[in-house]
């Protein structure tokens, strides 16, 4: 694959929302919105809400028509998972994780592969996850690869062990890249549970995004087929397929900062005689994430156009714009705790749950001190190339 320019795009701020987004407001509100509390405080993962999901097309813009998807590209991905994480984080977040999966499977060269279960996980018939933290962490100097791969007839032995994936069950897909033994390189794949020598270990309990089907994965002698693989060796793959996966993440933040901004609206009713002396105000706050949300549009655009691996530049925006989401979640958690006052500090209040929601959005891979230091690095890149 080989780097190429961007191309001009209509500007974001051009373009309204998505009519498919109405749509997928309409299923939000009947089978989501009754059951976020449940999702939250009961770790329930939502499983046939995720199914319902998929059948509005939440997951499938990404995706080509020739494989179920709508077509509609990165803008639409990530309105999707925006509206999905204004309701419900935990959701948001698996929602975010399919869409990864068909990315992966949207950009593989293995056809057979693309054709045999992209469909599925477009329409959410199968649901899967991403398994790629610690590869992205690997990839970026943070820490070493969990997972080996040596080749053997017809596919890869597996062995190691993925400390957390998510959106994860009995048959669910998710991808997993792995350095090959005796080699430099490393490959990249598609697994299941159902694959003899891999197993799901439930062994943490967090303080927000329990419902999210979050598991250790462990992988002895498991056997790989080359049929399932996406990408070996995977470098210039993963460097393709690494900014529309950041990217997407940035409708996570975007939603939950719009929920948070309504939770001070609502707050402001009774106590905006006294709201008003906080530094962050609902005007503040929504004038920053509109061009938040107008500028990931434009990236999403841009990156729609992308055939190799998208240029520096494109990609250095890509990662302020996750930076960004992360630092308004933050902050609109925290006024929102602030203008609700009392009544937020009470356990699964609204503005509570934002807040530990919030951190999440900040601590998840690529998390805010990771995304740093890839702009850094990449800072330090163009100095010494100067």
């Amino acid at each position: 694959m080989q780097t190429i320019s961007k191309s001009p795009t209509t500007p974001a701020e051009t373009v309204g929302p998505d009519p498919a987004i109405a749509t997928l407001r309409t299923v939000i509100n009947q089978v989501l919105t009754p059951k976020v509390q449940d999702i939250d405080l009961k770790g329930e993962f939502p499983e046939q809400i995720m199914h319902q999901l998929g059948e509005a097309d939440a997951f499938a813009h990404a995706v080509s028509p020739t494989h179920q998807g709508s077509g509609k590209g990165l803008r639409a991905a990530v309105q999707s998972i925006e509206e999905i994480s204004k309701d419900c984080l935990s959701t948001g977040f698996i929602a975010w994780c399919q869409v990864a999966c068909t990315w992966y499977l949207e950009n593989t060269d293995n056809t057979a592969l693309k054709a045999e279960m992209l469909p599925k996980v477009a329409t959410g018939q199968v649901l899967a996850g991403t398994g790629l933290s610690n590869p992205m962490k690997h990839f970026a100097d943070i820490e070493k690869i969990a997972l080996t791969a040596t080749r053997v007839d017809g596919g890869y032995m597996i062995n190691g062990m993925l400390p957390w994936v998510s959106n994860l069950g009995p048959g669910h897909y998710f991808g997993i890249a792995a350095k090959m033994a005796d080699s430099d390189e490393y490959m990249m794949a598609i697994v299941s549970d159902e694959l003899e020598g891999m197993s799901l270990r439930l062994n943490a309990h967090f303080i927000a995004l329990e419902g999210t089907g979050t598991y250790s994965c462990v992988f002895r002698d498991a056997f790989v087929p080359d049929e399932w693989v996406l990408a070996a060796p995977c470098e210039d793959y993963v460097a393709h397929i690494r900014p529309g996966f950041i990217l997407t993440q940035v409708g996570m933040g975007l939603g939950l900062t719009d929920s948070c901004i309504e939770l001070m609206r609502r707050s402001n009713k009774r106590l905006g005689h006294v709201n008003c002396y906080l530094d962050d105000q609902v005007e503040n706050l929504s004038a920053d994430l509109e061009t938040a949300r107008q500028r990931t549009y434009r990236l999403a655009d841009q990156l729609n156009t992308c055939t190799g691996v998208a240029d520096p530049e494109l990609t250095r925006e890509i990662i302020q714009a996750r930076v960004t989401g992360a630092e308004l979640s933050l902050r609109s958690s925290q006024a929102a705790m602030l203008h609700a006052g009392a009544r937020a500090y009470v356990h699964g209040s609204p503005a509570e749950r934002k807040l530990r929601e919030a951190y999440f959005v900040a601590i998840v891979t690529p998390a805010l001190k990771h995304l740093k230091k890839m702009l850094a690095d990449m800072k330090q890149t163009a100095l010494s190339a100067a």
